[in-house]
């Protein structure tokens, strides 16, 4: 079964910082978008991929996919919601 792509409204980059700049990256970039359009997070293994996804769902929002690239770094789908 083939994996389906997420259309996404917005991309962060959040590989090049550390916690906790990691979701204040991410909570800006989120923040940013309008209710119901989705971000794409670009993150590493460890710290980021632990924390990051559920910090924006502790803020209200929905996480729609998490996906392993061939590299070791990960992207996170997640759908702003109005809190």
């Amino acid at each position: 079964m083939a994996d389906i792509e997420i259309q996404f409204d917005d991309t962060v980059d959040i590989t090049d910082v550390v916690c906790p700049v990691t979701f204040v990256k991410a909570k800006v970039a989120i923040e940013e978008l309008d209710d119901g359009q989705i971000l794409k997070v670009h993150m590493n293994d460890g710290e980021p991929i632990k924390n990051v996804p559920r910090s924006l769902k502790d803020e209200g929002h929905q996480i729609l996919k998490i996906s392993e690239n061939d590299d070791g770094t990960y992207d996170l789908f997640v759908k702003k919601v109005e809190e």
